[in-house]
């Protein structure tokens, strides 16, 4: 190690969970870096010998953000070991209330978590510093207070569908255990036409179809001085300042994206989409793109407080044995390593956009690469993909009132199965055997288990690891470039990491 390189530990606060990032620097710039999943909880082991049911109840509850996106995890599986597909308002209500989710944390944590580092004291001599504290200060800035005022609104459409937010539990197999009012569903269309109106209007500064037509960098810089209302809004603000401080060059990763697509279409239903799901699966490596085959995924502990396994397993196979030994044998982090085909991949908003070949962030992807900028930039626009659609199935729910909501007879029989959906921060998946009617196994990888995961047995970084080196530290006290990096894909550790069963 050179006389000027040196290693610092980073605790990250305002993530769901304990995460600690320890990097070394050099010259001013990250070198190399390693992530730690400090805390360990997760469910598997607690799962183990339950009913076959029992995980709609429990595995929403691993997180109070995502917690409709871990119960359609579960849901799925169970439809596929009883060999049911839910009818088509079962599928739309299913949908709905996980788009609400969707559409709240995607502004909340755009302005919540990531943007309220422009308002850090290590920004003052940016051009739009005394602006971004008035936006963004926490607890009292404008825009934080009004994006936690108008989100919590869209959540009383989950309560209204699912009985309550978070941990509900009303999608059973085969689809769902009840289905709302006429006079609920019209409230619901009602919140969601609101959130939309709130959504152009504050978020964007213009409507989402005017949004949807910037197709190219060009195009962006051209809807930027289109007019004020849209540079001042929180997607222009988020241009603005992120350009000034140089987030569009740094958090580049490896340029590696996993979908595992999301959002079935009804048989009958006036929503488009290039695929049977709104949201389309795929694995894209740079600018090639791949059919997703869940065959290929698998994970490795040999960096991770586990139980050393013979190699990478797929998780049908996969064991959640802790084993925590300090850092003997390269040990650092309760978060396994998964991989797809052996490679590291980077799931989330970002990835979504890129394997739907949307054209402005092929262009991105085509230019200058992938950035944390361009990764915020996706998260914060999401919801335009998302709310046409709500609205779509709020109201062919309404004109069907009364159709099935389930098929089949409820029950599990023995087998295997796996629900695979997209969650807020990406790819999320549950793996599930069923033996004599118990839950015989169950493992979950979650969208910060694939984007926040140590070194693999090749010594391969995570996807948010190799995305930290090259990112310029100011001050190795206030490393506020290294957090919006991390902060870019969302970190959530308490669904990444992993819990102990005691023996007694």
């Amino acid at each position: 190690m050179s006389p000027t390189r040196k290693i610092v530990d980073i605790p990250f606060n305002r993530v769901e969970g304990d995460l600690e990032v320890r990097v070394e620097h050099d010259d001013g710039a990250i070198t190399d870096a390693w992530s730690a999943g400090t805390l360990y909880r997760g469910f598997e082991n607690l799962m183990i010998g339950r009913g076959a049911l029992d995980g709609l109840v429990m595995t929403p509850r691993i997180c109070g953000i995502c917690s409709t996106t871990h119960l359609m995890a579960a849901a799925r599986a169970l439809d596929a070991i009883a060999g049911v597909t839910p009818p088509d308002n079962a599928i739309r209500l299913r949908n709905i209330a996980l788009m609400a989710e969707h559409v709240q944390s995607d502004v909340r944590q755009s302005v919540l978590m990531f943007m309220a580092d422009f308002a850090n004291p290590a920004h003052q001599r940016h051009s739009l510093f005394e602006q971004a504290q008035q936006r963004y200060t926490t607890m009292g800035g404008s825009s934080f207070i009004d994006v936690i005022r108008e989100t919590k609104k869209i959540l009383e459409v989950v309560a209204m569908i699912g009985g309550q937010w978070p941990h509900s539990s009303y999608m059973v197999p085969g689809g769902i255990a009840f289905e709302p009012s006429q006079a609920h569903l019209l409230q619901c269309l009602q919140i969601v036409r609101s959130y939309r109106q709130w959504y152009e209007r504050r978020i964007l500064g213009c409507s989402i179809e005017r949004w949807l037509a910037v197709d190219s960098r060009a195009a962006l810089d051209v809807w930027l001085d289109e007019n004020s209302t849209q540079r001042e809004s929180e997607v222009g603000f988020l241009l603005r300042f992120g350009r000034e401080l140089g987030l569009d060059a740094i958090g580049r990763g490896n340029e590696a994206f996993l979908s595992y697509g999301s959002l079935d279409l009804p048989a009958d239903t006036d929503a488009v989409a290039s695929t049977r799901q709104l949201v389309a699966a795929g694995v894209v490596r740079r600018t090639t793109a791949e059919t997703f085959d869940a065959a290929k995924i698998a994970e490795d502990v040999s960096h991770a407080w586990y139980k050393k396994a013979l190699g990478a397993l797929h998780p049908f196979n996969g064991e959640t044995q802790p084993y925590a030994t300090g850092r003997e044998g390269g040990a650092y982090s309760w978060i396994k390593a998964p991989r797809y085909d052996g490679s590291v991949v980077e799931t989330g908003p970002l990835a979504e956009a890129v394997i739907d070949r949307r054209p402005l962030f092929l262009d991105f992807l085509a230019g200058p690469g992938a950035s944390a900028l361009t990764r915020q930039l996706a998260r914060l626009t999401r919801p335009t993909t998302l709310l046409a659609a709500m609205e779509t199935w709020l109201v062919e729910c309404i004109a069907t009132h009364g159709a099935t909501i389930i098929a089949g007879d409820g029950q599990v029989p023995d087998g295997q199965g796996f629900g695979l959906t997209e969650a807020a921060r990406g790819a999320l998946g549950h793996w599930v055997s069923i033996e004599n009617g118990k839950i015989a196994r169950y493992q979950i990888i979650t969208p910060t288990a694939w984007n926040g995961s140590p070194r693999d047995e090749g010594g391969v970084r995570g996807a948010w690891e190799e995305a930290l080196v090259g990112t310029p530290i100011a001050d190795p006290d206030n490393p506020v470039e290294a957090g919006y990096v991390i902060r870019s894909f969302d970190p959530c550790l308490v669904c990444a990491v992993h819990t102990v069963k005691r023996n007694h």
